[in-house]
This record gives C-alpha cells, sequence and structure tokens, in this order.
C-alpha cells in the first residue's frame, strides 16, 4: 500500500476506508457493493427505498444490511430513523484495497475484486437502460471506450498514478458556498454546492491484465 500522503494511489485519511480481511468477505457479494455505491452517491436510504431500487425482497435486503453493518461499512443514521423504518449510510466515502498487500493466497482479494466486477458488470447493465432518457447535451459528452496496452507491472502501476491523479482533480473541484447539511460526509458536503448544471458521472477505471488461455 502506497504510504506517502502526496502519492494519488495512496489511501485518502478522511474519505476511504482501508479494507481488511473481515470487510473483504462481507464484500465478496456483488449486492452490496451495489448497496454502498448507492448509499455513497445518493445519501442515506431506506431498507424499503433498497428493496425498490434492486426488486429485491425486505428479507434479502435486511441480511445484506445487517452485513454491511456489521463489517463497519454503513452505519445507521438515526436523526433520519422512525418506527417504520431506519435509515442507513456509508461510514467512508470511498473503499480502499491495493492488492500488493494481499498474502500468497490472496483468495479474500480475488473474490472481493470477482465481486467487484460483477457489481460494475450489473451497473453498466442499468446505465444502458437510461440511455435513451439523456439529454442531447449529455449524451454528447458520453464515452465508452476499451484498450488493450502491453505493459510490465511497474508500468501499470505509473498508469494507474497517472489515471487516478487526473481522475482526483475533478473529484477534489472546490464546491460553491451553500448551507450544507453539517452531518454530511466532506464529499457529500461538496454534491450539496455543486452548480444546478452538474449531476452524478460514473466513470469506471478497470486495469485487468489477460490470462492467456
Amino acid at each position: 500500500m502506497a504510504t506517502d500522503p502526496n502519492d494519488p494511489l495512496a489511501p485518502h485519511p478522511e474519505r476511504d476506508l482501508v479494507l481488511d480481511t473481515a470487510a473483504l468477505r462481507v464484500l465478496a457479494h456483488p449486492m452490496r457493493l451495489n448497496f454502498l455505491h448507492y448509499l455513497r452517491d445518493h445519501g442515506p436510504a431506506t431498507g424499503r427505498r433498497l428493496a425498490e431500487h434492486f426488486a429485491l425482497d425486505s428479507g434479502a435486503v435486511s441480511y445484506h444490511l445487517r452485513k454491511l453493518a456489521g463489517g463497519g461499512l454503513i452505519e445507521e443514521d438515526v436523526e433520519r430513523g422512525t418506527r417504520r423504518d431506519r435509515w442507513w449510510r456509508v461510514t467512508h466515502q470511498a473503499l480502499y484495497h491495493d492488492p500488493a498487500d494481499s498474502p500468497a493466497d490472496a483468495s479474500d482479494a480475488g473474490a472481493y475484486l470477482q465481486s467487484v466486477l460483477i457489481a460494475y458488470g450489473e451497473a453498466l447493465r442499468r446505465y444502458s437502460a437510461d440511455v435513451p432518457h439523456l439529454p442531447q447535451e449529455w449524451f454528447a459528452v458520453t464515452m465508452a471506450s476499451e484498450r488493450s496496452l502491453r505493459l510490465t507491472p511497474q508500468q501499470l502501476v505509473e498508469l494507474k498514478r497517472d489515471l487516478v491523479s487526473v481522475i482526483d482533480r475533478y473529484r477534489d473541484l472546490p464546491a460553491r458556498s451553500a448551507e450544507p447539511d453539517p452531518a454530511a460526509l466532506p464529499a457529500q458536503r461538496a454534491a450539496q454546492d455543486l452548480p444546478a448544471a452538474a449531476r452524478l458521472v460514473s466513470v469506471h477505471l478497470h486495469t485487468l491484465p489477460q490470462v492467456d488461455r
């Protein structure tokens, strides 16, 4: 794991949750990652709302929420809760895992990576359904691109560093003055202050070495 705070590949001390083995095991189920992504992007939500959005029954939603809460990945938003509904929110705005820190037997890390890729694939299918509804000004700036590069492991590390550095410049754009929710996470407060023309944009970044078969 990168430890230099100036290294783009190092975890952010406030924003990122560094995943331990227990958290990796919790997140080996892609639906739990889907829940985290939803709560991160849309803010606190009830189990009822998650059930509606992901077309799940209440029992399955409750089970996954208990696992996430037990792993310290979400927490109850008691100020919003009622006798009828419990509200949940993320404890951190982003997850951090460096595969280089995995032991020789990286089964937990491997299961986590597989879960991440499945969750991303499901998200892309949902985004594909939104394509016909995109306003022209947003459709005109969409991008779908894939490249195959021949690299060494060290070159791939440098590529990741360059890409993350660029993305972080946009993630950390200064927010406009407003009246933020004092209970919101830093990135959520920034989102509250963005100009009206801004909307959430999904940026997926994968660097996956191909396996000769």
